[in-house]
């Protein structure tokens, strides 16, 4: 049986990250120019084409719709992975150019909400 606790804190993890996922991806998905994390600047600063943009904003929201969609385990993990590899190719980019810390803020509070999100979701939210 899962704690209160766990719960509150896997539900407050997972929707900051939901939330933050479907912000980006709107910014993504339709390639407004802003200078937030995943816009058109920061893609053109860390040296990527416009083009990849939409894609990823489309991964981010089923990522989402994954998350938040009851049971179905394996979908879970592969959105969680999936969202681990955005968020870690993100942080490494900004490493690679050499951004300062506020600039990889982002990918980093993407990784410890991924993180906390996964070990704390609730049993029948795990495989096997």
């Amino acid at each position: 049986m899962m704690k209160k606790r766990d719960k509150i804190i896997y539900w407050v993890a997972t929707a900051w990250l939901s939330l933050g996922l479907m912000s980006t991806a709107i910014i993504q998905v339709f390639s407004i120019k802003t200078e937030g994390a995943g816009g058109v600047q920061n893609v053109d600063h860390l040296g990527y084409p416009h083009y990849i943009l939409p894609l990823l904003g489309l991964w981010k929201i089923l990522a989402v719709i994954a998350l938040l969609s009851p049971k179905r385990p394996l979908l879970k993990e592969w959105a969680y992975a999936g969202i681990f590899f955005t968020a870690t190719g993100a942080l490494y980019s900004h490493l690679m150019v050499g951004d300062a810390f506020g600039l990889m803020a982002p990918a980093l509070l993407y990784l410890v909400l991924i993180g906390v999100s996964w070990y704390f979701r609730p049993a029948e939210k795990k495989l096997g």
